[in-house]
């Protein structure tokens, strides 16, 4: 069983507090004929506070989309790797004993991939294969645990570590005045995560399905436009309501497991707006207490795009983690409408238990006797 080990988080130093954010939209935005609306929007997302690479007044000036890419590579170059240190430690590895690298960002571009500079300069083999994910928006969190999880399943015993890069900021556009690009300004922010899924031991979640599920003709409700500024962020007024689509996909991989969503133990959810969390309370019958630790996550740092769900489940850790054999789900949704769906149960390695022990928890986890 592959397993994902506790995430390490970093957000940046500078902060952005609600009420800045919504005196920043007056300010700046005190002609348009929808202001009103917009702050209404900012301040029902729930968002107290959210961290940026820069600081804001360095924020809101554009220099230009090469001099922006810039500070995105040099400031990933400078951030990660303490990151990825802390992951490889909650996991109990070192860097030789990676055998991929799963590199997610949506909010900057290098080419080689951030991958192959990890590689030259943290002790990583050159064998370590390399899997940038750029395209998948908010989804990517959670599509690399589910690649992740694929691999080891492909080559039993392997490691390996996902990296989330995410400095929404460097996407703010000033030109850009529509309704739903006013309101992402006060809803996304910044952070870099890390965490490793081992092919063999590790305390965590074990992951046992995964599936991925896109919304049929939904490819311009969640967009980039590439102008000569950048990447301007597109969000179509539909977006809210997409979890009246995608809940019963949930319950559908959950069912093909053979369990039920009533029966789940922790839920680990992207929060891309709290009605993402609301609509899902409803719609799969669920107490709001099940979303706790993303809803925690968007109010502490926003929506941090594929690192919501690395962030939800530090904080899941941060609570002593679940009980053994606990059921539990991770869900990223992004562009395309795009849903990245793992279950698992929660596991917890002992080296120090021994082979007996080990056996004894691993047939309780699957329900499959395995000694003699």
């Amino acid at each position: 069983m592959a397993t994902l080990c506790r995430p390490a988080i970093a957000v940046p130093e500078h902060i952005i507090t609600m009420e800045q954010t919504l005196d920043l939209a007056r300010e700046t935005h005190h002609g348009h004929p929808q202001r009103d609306l917009v702050l209404r929007l900012i301040r029902n997302t729930g968002v107290r506070t959210r961290h940026l690479v820069r600081p804001i007044d360095e924020t809101l000036r554009h220099p230009g989309f090469e001099l922006r890419n810039q500070v995105y590579e040099a400031e990933a170059k400078s951030r990660v790797p303490d990151v990825v240190r802390q992951a490889l430690a909650h996991a109990g590895t070192e860097p030789d004993e990676i055998d991929l690298i799963v590199y997610v960002s949506c909010t900057g571009f290098m080419m080689p991939s951030l991958t192959a500079w990890l590689i030259n300069t943290m002790g990583f083999r050159p064998g370590t294969r390399q899997l940038p994910i750029a395209q998948l928006g908010c989804a990517a969190g959670g599509a690399a645990i589910n690649r992740a999880h694929d691999f080891c399943r492909a080559y039993p015993g392997s490691n390996v570590l996902i990296v989330s890069c995410e400095f929404c900021s460097l996407c703010y556009q000033p030109t850009d005045i529509g309704v739903g690009s006013l309101l992402s300004n006060g809803l996304f922010g910044d952070a870099i995560s890390a965490a490793v899924v081992r092919g063999e031991g590790g305390t965590g979640m074990s992951l046992e399905r995964n599936g991925s599920h896109l919304v049929p003709d939904t490819e311009d409700w969640i967009s980039y436009a590439v102008r000569d500024t950048g990447f301007h962020f597109l969000l179509d007024k539909r977006v809210p309501g997409t979890m009246e689509m995608l809940a019963p996909v949930l319950k559908d991989i959950v069912d093909l497991h053979g369990w039920t969503v009533p029966a789940m133990d922790f839920f680990i959810i992207h929060a891309g707006g709290p009605r993402i969390l609301d609509d899902l309370c409803h719609y799969l019958d669920l107490p709001m207490e099940m979303f706790r630790y993303s809803r925690a996550t968007l109010t502490e740092r926003g929506n941090i795009a594929s690192s919501v769900v690395f962030d939800a489940l530090a904080r899941l850790f941060d609570d002593g983690g679940a009980a053994p054999s606990a059921h539990g789900m991770i869900a990223g949704f992004g562009p395309g409408i795009t849903a990245e769906v793992a279950v698992g149960s929660w596991t917890h390695h002992d080296p120090a238990a021994g082979p007996d022990r080990e056996l004894a928890e691993l047939e309780l986890t699957t329900g499959v006797a395995l000694s003699g």
